[in-house]
């Protein structure tokens, strides 16, 4: 049935976008630290992301080559369990463009399958499993992202000078459409604007970024209304009552990713089995990770699939 729309308290989503130099890493602490709670930073800049220790108090992961999606998602979680209340991606665009990233994948299996759309037919199931796992996260979450480079002649003051400025993200087209605020930085003073502004406060304004804007961010994700409580059971852990939707379409896209979408209802049988529950919607927490896990690393290993697949015929079998 519909019901009155009414807007919840919310956790950010913020990408930063800009070209080399523009500020992004800076800006993304800043706005973290007026966020406020612990901050964590998934550094694909080999260290550079450690370079602002003075500027607030937060913890680095770095993750080096090859950036496949399934390190930032599994990065992404280790965050969520540490219970860190911002996470910084920086960068977000090596996913995409950087060695191991979604283009690198796609052009490995489009080689060996001879089969462009093929490719991309395995690799985007990867790809939406991060957007998800980013949209789903536990805590705040701020993003860079880098754009390709361009130079334009300008006049200022009577003097024409080359600038450089950025163009469209390094990332799938679109994906800036996933985020709550986009903020388009220049290199020229770290000048921020909003290209797209869910929230309307930084409508038609060009600032410098900094700790009071997160402030500023974190009022308006704070003015919704709350959440309704809980209406499991009491006795039953809240971590151990997840919404069962977020998990089961994680497992539609593993399975898709893995080309096994025959097997997923047969699959479901056999982890209920396996768990002693009368319905895949009571796994636990611990549980559905437990399967991600395993389906995750099936993904990346055509060995540890084909183990999978066999488990599946044999508890078949002896069912």
């Amino acid at each position: 049935m519909f019901k009155k729309a009414e807007r919840k308290i919310a956790k950010l989503r913020l990408a930063l976008i800009g070209p080399s130099g523009a500020g992004k890493t800076y800006s993304a602490l800043l706005i973290a630290k007026g966020l406020s709670g612990k901050i964590a930073m998934i550094d694909t800049e080999r260290g550079s992301g450690s370079l602002y220790a003075d500027l607030a108090n937060y913890d680095v992961l770095q993750i080096n080559p090859p950036f496949t999606p399934q390190k930032y998602v599994d990065a992404i979680h280790a965050a969520e369990k540490a219970g860190y209340e911002v996470l910084i991606i920086d960068s977000l665009s090596h996913a995409w463009s950087g060695p191991g990233g979604v283009l690198e994948i796609q052009d490995k299996v489009a080689k060996s399958t001879r089969n462009s759309f093929s490719a991309w037919r395995e690799v985007t199931p990867q790809h939406n499993l991060l957007v998800d796992t980013i949209l789903a996260a536990a805590c705040h979450v701020i993003v860079t992202m880098r754009t390709k480079t361009a130079y334009e002649v300008v006049t200022e003051g009577g003097k024409t000078k080359v600038s450089k400025v950025g163009t469209n993200p390094v990332q799938r087209e679109g994906m800036e459409y996933e985020f709550t605020v986009v903020m388009d930085l220049s290199i020229d003073g770290h000048v921020a604007s909003a290209s797209k502004d869910r929230t309307s406060l930084f409508d038609g304004a060009y600032f410098t970024p900094g700790a009071e804007t997160g402030l500023k961010l974190m009022g308006w994700l704070n003015s919704g209304a709350a959440e309704a409580p809980d209406s499991a059971d009491p006795q039953q852990p809240k971590q151990d009552a997840p919404d069962p939707s977020f998990w089961i379409r994680h497992m539609h896209q593993l399975f898709e990713g893995l080309r096994l979408e025959a097997l997923l209802g047969e699959y479901f049988q056999y982890v209920q089995d396996r768990y002693k529950v009368p319905d895949i919607n009571d796994l636990t927490k611990d549980q559905w990770n437990e399967q991600l896990t395993m389906l995750r690393q099936c993904l990346g290993s055509p060995t540890k699939k084909e183990k999978f697949v066999d488990i599946l015929s044999q508890w078949k079998m002896a069912a």
